[in-house]
């Protein structure tokens, strides 16, 4: 019988990543959403944080699908930037159109991450959306909420996701 082979461990994260390694891997859960123009609905949910360790980025893409029927919702993608002073920036691109360009803060030991948005492209009604990001025994809980041209800022998508 042969000895098995030294077990391999991936790389180290980039130094201004290593911060937010807590996000790192695909999670996947259920959400809701709710606001005041929509019927409140339920959600599946896959998020993939992932990173090259020579690149002081992490990826981002998240897609959803009807909790009941398993038909796709929403899908978004972008890109996270870890600053040294413990701010990140982060650009992203949803699927139907909508752009945000956020800045925000981290704290490595709370694994959290909270977001702003400092611009929104593309959208005709939406004018503000923060994001808010926990990590809890192992499981990753986000709330998004989301201000409109009728409507101020208020909670829009709340979900617990696993990692698997």
């Amino acid at each position: 019988m042969e000895a098995a082979g030294p077990q391999t461990q991936p790389p180290a994260p980039h130094p201004l990543v290593a911060p937010l390694s807590f996000l790192l891997g695909k999670w996947r859960g259920e959400g809701e959403g709710t606001f005041p123009s929509i019927a409140p609905f339920r959600y599946g949910e896959e998020i993939l944080f992932s990173h090259h360790p020579s690149k002081p980025v992490i990826s981002y893409t998240q897609k959803t699908w009807k909790a009941a029927s398993g038909d796709p919702m929403h899908a978004e993608s972008g890109y996270w930037r870890p600053r040294p002073d413990g701010s990140v920036e982060v650009v992203i691109a949803q699927s139907t159109g909508l752009t945000e360009v956020q800045t925000g803060s981290y704290d490595s030991e709370k694994k959290t991450v909270t977001l702003q948005s400092e611009l929104i492209g593309n959208a005709s009604k939406v004018k503000q959306i923060t994001r808010a990001f926990q990590v809890v025994d192992g499981e990753l809980s986000y709330v998004v909420q989301m201000a409109t041209i009728t409507n101020s800022l208020q909670p829009h998508l709340k979900a617990l996701l696993k990692r698997i």
